[in-house]
């Protein structure tokens, strides 16, 4: 974890600053747009705050699974220690990854609520469970991309392809009741979707979010990370002697 801490942000100028600046800048980014175009956001008043629930799990998961896809390749070296193993590569790079996300995100969605009127009141039972089942679906996906690139290089491409339309279909921007339908039973297999309406009714009382599924998003998460262990004890050898 130190290891990881050192080579992800501590060469950089600012250091673990970015962590903070470059979602800051997205959620404005996205809040001045929309602000030309709309009155006031899908749900409250505050278009920072929106768009924050929207982004922020997006990012974390983002970030958590693509540290994970990459665990092997950036941790062979301390392979060679008979004491680190594969188990303690994946754990290092998702407690690290979780960790800062939710700081992070703490920090932003607190200062929003702190710096503006947003009528939001925060429950943080609902906000747990979301940044539980957001930490068992990054923790799973990463797993098992990290499986898989390591089996079929091919992959990594094929996972970049899909990521880039997963901005556009996880709620950033909407609400999942505004998706007309058939679209919206199609949508609703996006686990992202479920995340940020469990983030969303956690900020906003009214917001009932009844299609957010905890158990469909665990049963995912849990999943991929069962196939993933057995698949990279039984083959991670040869996955590192191919990196």
């Amino acid at each position: 974890m130190l290891r990881e801490m050192a080579t992800t942000h501590g060469r950089t100028p600012g250091g673990y600053l970015w962590a903070i600046i470059e979602p800051l800048l997205g959620i404005a980014l996205l809040s001045a747009i929309f602000a030309i175009s709309f009155h006031t956001p899908a749900l409250g008043t505050s278009f920072p705050l929106f768009y924050a629930s929207g982004l922020l799990p997006f990012l974390a998961f983002a970030d958590i699974s693509g540290k994970l896809t990459q665990a092997l390749n950036f941790s062979r070296p301390l392979f060679a220690y008979p004491a680190v193993g594969v188990i303690d590569a994946l754990l290092a790079r998702f407690l690290l990854a979780a960790g800062t996300q939710i700081a992070v995100a703490s920090l932003l969605v607190g200062g929003i609520l702190f710096l503006s009127e947003t009528r939001a009141t925060p429950d943080m039972a609902v906000l747990t469970q979301a940044v539980g089942l957001l930490a068992v679906l990054g923790f799973g996906i990463g797993a098992m991309n990290c499986l898989l690139i390591g089996l079929f290089p091919v992959w990594q491409r094929i996972w970049a392809i899909l990521m880039r339309p997963m901005f556009l279909i996880s709620g950033v921007f909407f609400t999942f009741g505004a998706v007309p339908l058939p679209w919206r039973d199609l949508l609703w297999w996006n686990p992202l979707i479920h995340v940020v309406g469990f983030v969303r009714r956690g900020l906003y009382p009214g917001y009932d979010a009844t299609y957010a599924s905890g158990t469909y998003v665990l049963g995912l998460g849990l999943t991929c990370l069962l196939l993933a262990g057995i698949g990279l004890l039984r083959w991670h050898r040869d996955i590192l002697s191919d990196l």
